[in-house]
Parts: C-alpha cells; structure tokens; sequence
C-alpha cells in the first residue's frame, strides 16, 4: 500500500497494442460462452440445488446466489431507491429555494430515513457510538479514540448483542442492514475522531456534534458508502452550494449519470441470467469438472460481476453526492485491466483507499521510516480491513495474501529503481522491450491478484480448486495459456494508465 502514483509506460506499435486488446477481448467472450454453455447443461441440477428464479429474460433463469446483489437490489425495490430519490429532490430544492438551509434539511431528512428503515433501536445504537466516540475525541487522544472505536466496532461479532438485535426485526434482511450501516458508520466516526484529535473543525462542541451528526447521516453514503473523510465533507458541504445557473447542468449530470447506473444494473442483471457463476462456485464438484475455458471464465465472471456490480452500488450515492457539492470518490476501475495488487487497491475502492492511507499507513510512518515500518504500516492497514469486513478465516487468507503481493511489488519496484539496476536495465533494453518485461511480471502478479478475489469471493475452497486446477495439475496446459492471456490483459492496462481516457 502506498500513496505514489503510478508510473507512465512507454509506447509500443499500434499494431502489437491492437492484438493485445483483441486478444483480451476475444478471451473474455469466449471464456464466457463456455461458462454459459456450462451453466446451461447443469442448469436442472443448479435449480434444483440452488433454487434460480424465474428470469427476466425470455429463456433464461436467473442466478439470486450473490447475497449482496439480491439484498441490495430488493432494498432497492422496498424503500432505499425511493429515500434516495427524495433526497436528491430535497437537495435540489434547498439549493434553489433556502441554501442556507440545505444542509440541515438533508440532516434531517438522513436522520428520520434511517430511522424509518432502521427502527428506532436500530438508529438508538448508532446514537449511542456517535455519542461515545464523540465523547472520547473531545479528550484529543489519538490511541483512545482508535481503541473505544474499535471496541465499537467489535461489538458486531458479539453474539448475544447479536442476538438481541435480531430480535428487534422481522426479517433477518432488516438486521443486516443495521449490520452494515454501524460498521461503514464506524469507518466515519474513526474520521471525525482522528480529525478532531489533529484539528478541532470547531471550538464549539455544539457545531462539532451537528457536523458529525450530518456526516454519519448523509443518506447517500449512510448504508452503504463510498467513504470520504470527515475533513473532506465539512470544507466541501460548507462552500456556498451552487448558483441557480447551473441548475441545468447539474440536472444534466443527474439525468447522465442515472442512464449510466440504469445500463451497469442491466448488465449485471444480463450477466446473473446467462452465466450461474454464483451457484457454480458454491458447489466444488462444478468447479472440479468446468472444462478450463470454463475455469477461466468462472474466474472472470465472478470479479467483472463483483465491479459492475459496485458501479451500481457506489454510482447512484456518488451522482447524488456530487449533486449536493461533494467531490465523491471515483468509481471503480475495470478490474481486467488491473495488473497489480497496488493498483487494484488504489482505484477499486478509492475512498477506502484514501481513508486507510489518512488514518492508518501514513500516521504509523508509511514509506518516511525505512522498510520496517512500510512493511507493519501496510500489514496493520490490511490487519483492520480484515478485522472491520468479520475477521473470518478466508478474510485472513486474503489479507495476508494483498499484503504479501503489495509487499513483493513494492519490493521489486525499490530494486528496479537502484541506480545500479536501473543502469543495467537502460544498457540491455529498449524502452518498449522494458514495458514487455513489467507486462510479463505483471501477468504473474495479475494471476495471484485474481486467485486473492476468488478467496474472497467465494471462500477458501474456491481458492484452493483454482490453485490445484491451474498450477499443480494444469501448470503444463492450463497455467501457460492463462498466463499468456493474462499478459495480454496486462498491456492493456499499461496501456489504459499511459493514455486514460
């Protein structure tokens, strides 16, 4: 994990660029067609396992196997996408009619939302975080407030606690909703905290407590993020919002940004009908017989999902934050052009990113203190990822494995920078045979990097077929080939981070 910023690669002929995106993009439909024709010869049998529903599409069923997706998408349909709407009207109106009011408006329009969907005992327990975490800043004791936050925090795995709060719902979707909305509000009330031990926004505690208050419940990031700092959405929230003549811009943006969203959620959708990658994961016995395209399709579908399906997730709360002044975090990057464990974790989950670099990496010394120092500063920030999704045992496998794989390319990159090395390498290569080498390692990386996602998409079985698969029975016929593609996919993102778009 670190803070700078990627490097520019040198050209190479168009022609040799051209094969490597055909070639990317040819694998990926081809590998997807197989996991459809697949999915389709065991469609009875994953049926009757997993119980698809009915599709929306004429001839397919569809695949409800991703909790996320489905918990999401009918909160969606229940209330969420209707309080969102609201909001957004809300802002639109205070903006034109009554600025100085808007932020108080969208306060408590957040508040009583939440309130409406969390119940009262469920709005009580984050009452009750804020006012302690609040509490324990005013002492401005940097170490205090990461303790009672992480007693806070923690206070999600108790099961008794666990069990109480079942009880306050009807249905189990109702409690893990409370779930998620303490533990992405935790991450903001780590922000104000550490904000406040640095800078005070405010001397008095009255103004201190409604920012914190407006930060926790601003709707759009409420349930689900993207996060952003606490420093970040008081300056932004503070300017003055938006003249009226640009009323029919951002209103164009909205419109822009909504079709956009509506397209991600077809194609997620589309992807859920054509290809059961969610039930096949859950049953090792698929994953033993897939044919290898197959393998790799599986392997590619479950990641690409997992990004479209953030572009929806993080995309409506992002358009509506920029409605309101903020400047969100971008939203994910294409994860088949990522080619390395550094550059996933820096543009997947952007306000992530930036907040573990804020509050965790640079203040334990980052890169300033020798390698030491980056080595527990990168493995701490990987330690409470781990800790604040569950803490479970494949969650440990895929920490470990990002931290080692950040680590290792990080490493590479110190060794390559070396006046020495650096000398060697200029002697004995062109520039573009030197973009060809950091493809080829990147390929490797790229590889380990998928094999981490799968862990923590699907668990450690999941992982462990694909090692066993690939590198020990196939490192003849299947890793060779895969490496090759993935080599490819490598220059494509080489090519995407010289030349964005």
């Amino acid at each position: 994990m670190t803070s700078d910023s990627e490097p520019r690669s040198s050209p190479l002929p168009w022609t040799e660029v051209l094969l490597y995106w055909l070639l990317s993009f040819g694998s990926h439909l081809y590998s997807f067609y197989k996991l459809h024709k697949f999915s389709k010869e065991h469609e009875v049998g994953l049926e009757r396992e997993f119980l698809l529903e009915r599709g929306v599409f004429k001839g397919f069923k569809r695949d409800p196997s991703d909790f996320e997706w489905s918990f999401w998408t009918e909160w969606a349909k229940k209330s969420l996408l209707w309080t969102l709407i609201g909001h957004g009207i809300l802002s639109r109106l205070t903006t034109i009619f009554y600025p100085k009011l808007r932020v108080p408006a969208l306060t408590l329009y957040g508040f009583l939302a939440a309130s409406s969907m969390l119940g009262i005992k469920g709005v009580s327990v984050m009452l009750v975080h804020l006012g302690v975490s609040f509490s324990v800043a005013q002492l401005q004791k940097p170490a205090l407030s990461w303790i009672v936050n992480l007693l806070l925090l923690s206070t999600l795995h108790i099961q008794s606690l666990q069990e109480i709060q079942r009880g306050w719902y009807s249905t189990e979707e109702e409690y893990y909703l409370l779930l998620f909305s303490v533990a992405v509000c935790g991450l903001r009330f780590i922000s104000f905290s550490l904000e406040h031990c640095w800078s005070p926004l405010d001397r008095r505690r009255v103004v201190e407590l409604f920012w914190l208050f407006s930060y926790t419940f601003y709707h759009p990031f409420f349930y689900n993020g993207p996060i952003i700092t606490f420093k970040a959405y008081t300056e932004q929230m503070r300017r003055s919002p938006e003249e009226g003549n640009q009323n029919e811009s951002a209103l164009s943006a909205l419109l822009l940004g909504s079709g956009r969203i509506l397209l991600w959620w077809c194609l997620a959708e589309y992807m859920i009908h054509v290809m059961y990658m969610h039930s096949i994961q859950s049953n090792e016995t698929y994953i033993e017989i897939l044919p290898p395209w197959a393998l790799g399709g599986l392997a590619l579908a479950l990641v690409q999902f997992f990004y479209v399906k953030y572009l929806v997730l993080f995309g409506l709360p992002c358009t509506l934050a920029a409605l309101d002044g903020l400047v969100p975090p971008k939203l994910p990057r294409c994860v088949s052009i990522m080619y390395s464990f550094t550059g996933m974790w820096r543009h997947f989950d952007e306000g992530l990113y930036r907040w573990l670099i804020r509050y965790i990496y640079v203040p334990l010394g980052g890169s300033r203190h020798g390698p030491l120092c980056k080595v527990l500063s990168t493995g701490l920030a990987f330690g409470f990822v781990c800790f604040w999704h569950g803490g479970h045992d494949y969650l440990r496998y895929w920490a470990v494995m990002n931290w080692a794989g950040v680590l290792v390319e990080n490493g590479l990159s110190s060794l390559f920078a070396t006046s020495r090395v650096r000398a060697v390498i200029e002697q004995n290569f062109s520039a573009a045979m030197q973009r060809r080498c950091i493809a080829l390692l990147s390929a490797f990386s790229t590889a380990m990097l998928i094999l981490s996602n799968l862990v923590f998409l699907g668990g450690i079985h999941v992982g462990r077929i694909f090692w066993k698969r690939v590198f020990v029975q196939g490192w003849s016929t299947i890793a060779p080939p895969m490496l090759a593609f993935l080599y490819c996919f490598a220059q494509v993102g080489l090519e995407w981070t010289s030349h964005p778009p």
